[in-house]
């Protein structure tokens, strides 16, 4: 750590005598298309519920913008995310899908905390948590880019405002709306590698106060092995009603059918490892926006459906072939959700927020025997509520350079009892162009239901997992030159982490894990003209206590370039030392990825696009036994009207 301090102070000494410059302008982490700026008054929501300027928001969080997703070309978010994102890494195992249970990839981990399956980093669309009642992480096969405005990923514990499962970090989907009378219908289609197929429609009107969007996908692939196959169907819909310029609402819905296989790892294959996954969300919010006061209340509804087939080795021995089970998983889960807060400028400078949570999540689990369908056996059937409060103050002083932030969140789950979350940072602009922060933050995580209550690892006396984030940053640019950076150091501290250890000859959940990481990231933005760009991010991670999925090293570095009707887009990709595996003894991974796309104008409406990923054809794994695949190509049109 004491190297990492030092490193900060180096950075801070040589761009101390730029503070003084009024000239600068900031661009901090922002991923957008060429034209996109981030200025330190743009508005955000994450990490604070109601909007706030990002220069008096003490923690670091990154913006993507619809321009940036919408170049990509491609149909999930998550790989955008992994490569924009300093600090932020989610797994692959294959050119689609994610999938589920043993051999799944989607795990998501913010600064080395999150993990798979994923439930130390919350995902959000439009602020409503997405995890499964009875999993209690998300589905990465879920999130995809053509619903979505924009995301907003807070790197660091937000849990005085989100609870559990943000201890790691907050992904904030944020879905379009119309803007303006009118409507907007575009489609989009890609055939490549391994028959993979992706085809999505969208659309979106405006009539006055009423507003509609809405968008329908299909995907498949034949994946780059044997029994690898991948299918999803996708549907979302939105309706909204602007009553005045103080009152809106929407309700939505959105609903994904995914069919997937695994095949196992390379050295042991298996057969039937079969998913068959529904899963849906449905919202519905009232929002208020007058000049001293704003807030919202907010409904949402998440349920699912998961059709497993654990699978088989393929043989025993060369001659001897695999056994199939004699039992299928299925469950169903629910979580049903209530969130309320409303901001109140009491004086200048002032934003007091106050909100509450409640939740009640839960579903079943069973064993069934197609043969025998009177052996079927119930894992778990329970439901559990959760009840939280928080408070959040934010003053700004020192004529408006200087803003404290406080808060606390008494977050109350019916069997793991009462914590106590606290918050408190600043944020120092000693010009207009540049931002000083600091934060220190708890983050904490309740055990899952699955933890707690199914498989053999299960106990029901779980506590939750804790940890203490300490961090500082620094945010600067030159705008005459085009140049901005950032840099990012922080120190997390945690215990209570539940791990699978041997407990009287059978393995258990226990809380005895521990974290110890520290790091830093860099962000770096260097527009050349209005048609060249480019942009880099670093992030550094010691993890005292390693964990599979997280790299010490990644590196992000891109370039975008228009010149007429063509547009050219560039990312090359370093992960150093990725942990495959931590026990009986370290593998990692390193390695190089190159990625490609050239998109043509052929009309107005009409552009044609062809990407590359993997260009380099590295030979890599990110789940062990999992090799990546090679090359691969993908080429389609997308239509605008």
């Amino acid at each position: 750590m004491r190297r990492i301090a030092v490193l900060f102070i180096f950075c801070l000494s040589v761009l101390t005598p730029l503070l003084s410059n009024n000239t600068f302008f900031i661009a901090i982490e922002e991923s957008g298309g060429l034209n996109d700026t981030v200025r330190l008054d743009e508005v955000i929501v994450t990490g604070t519920m109601p909007k706030v300027n990002l220069r008096n928001v003490p923690m670091s969080i990154s913006v993507v913008s619809g321009n940036k997703i919408t170049d990509r070309m491609q149909p999930s978010l998550l790989p955008l995310l992994t490569e924009e994102v300093p600090g932020l890494f989610i797994s692959q195992r294959g050119v689609m899908g994610y999938g589920v249970a043993a051999g799944a990839a989607g795990g998501m981990n913010i600064r080395g905390i999150g993990g798979s399956p994923t439930s130390g980093v919350l995902v959000l669309i439009d602020g409503h948590p997405q995890y499964m009642g009875l999993m209690g992480h998300p589905l990465a096969d879920s999130y995809q880019s053509m619903m979505t405005e924009r995301v907003e990923v807070v790197r660091g514990p937000a849990s005085v405002l989100y609870g559990s499962n943000a201890m790691g970090g907050v992904i904030n989907i944020i879905t379009r709306k119309q803007e303006s009378d009118g409507s907007h219908k575009s489609a989009q289609i890609s055939y490549g590698s391994y028959n993979t197929l992706n085809a999505e429609v969208s659309g979106g009107m405006r009539k006055n106060q009423f507003y509609t969007n809405g968008s329908i996908g299909y995907s498949h692939s034949d994946g780059h092995r044997v029994n690898m196959d991948f299918e999803q169907f996708t549907g979302y819909a939105k309706a909204g009603y602007d009553f005045t310029g103080s009152w809106s609402s929407f309700i939505d819905l959105n609903l994904s059918k995914t069919l997937s296989s695994n095949p196992g790892p390379l050295p042991n294959p298996i057969i039937d490892n079969d998913a068959d996954i529904l899963r849906g969300v449905a919202s519905a919010s009232l929002e208020n926006d007058f000049a001293y006061t704003s807030g919202a209340v907010k409904l949402f509804y998440n349920f699912g459906t998961h059709k497993i087939n654990d699978g088989y080795q393929a043989f025993i021995t060369p001659t001897q072939p695999g056994v199939p089970p004699e039992h299928r998983f299925r469950s169903n889960d629910q979580m049903f959700g209530v969130s309320a807060y409303q901001s109140y400028s009491f004086f200048e400078g002032n934003k007091t927020t106050a909100g509450i949570d409640l939740q009640r999540l839960g579903g079943k689990a069973l064993n069934v025997f197609p043969e025998d369908r009177a052996r079927d056996s119930t894992q778990v059937d329970i439901h559990i509520n959760n009840i939280a409060g928080y408070l959040n103050m934010q003053q700004t002083v020192l004529n408006n350079r200087l803003t404290l932030n406080a808060g606390i969140r008494l977050d109350h789950h019916e069997i793991n009892g009462s914590e106590w979350i606290p918050q408190f940072g600043l944020s120092f602009t000693p010009t207009a162009y540049t931002s000083i922060k600091a934060i220190f933050s708890k983050g904490f995580r309740n055990p899952t239901i699955r933890e707690m209550y199914m498989f053999p690892t299960r106990n029901p006396n779980l506590e939750a997992e804790r940890l203490m984030n300490y961090e500082i940053s620094l945010l600067q640019a030159l705008p005459e030159t085009g140049i901005s950076l950032g840099v990012n150091l922080f120190y997390i501290k945690g215990d209570n982490i539940i791990q699978v250890q041997m407990v009287e000859g059978r393995p258990l959940n226990v809380n005895s894990g521990e974290i110890e990481n520290k790091g830093f990231e860099l962000t770096a933005n260097y527009n050349a003209s209005d048609n060249l760009r480019f942009s880099a991010n670093y992030s550094l991670l010691n993890m005292t206590n390693k964990i599979i999925g997280a790299p010490e090293h990644k590196l992000y570095v891109n370039g975008n370039y228009t010149i007429d009707k063509w547009h050219f887009s560039t990312g090359l990709q370093y992960l150093g030392n990725l942990y495959t595996s931590v026990t009986p003894q370290p593998i990692t991974e390193n390695t190089w990825l190159w990625n490609a796309r050239v998109n043509f104008a052929v009309l107005e409406w009409l552009n044609i696009f062809v990407r590359g990923e993997n260009l380099l054809g590295q030979e890599y794994e990110i789940n062990a036994g999992y090799p990546m695949p090679g090359a691969t190509v993908f080429g389609g049109l997308r239509i605008d009207l």
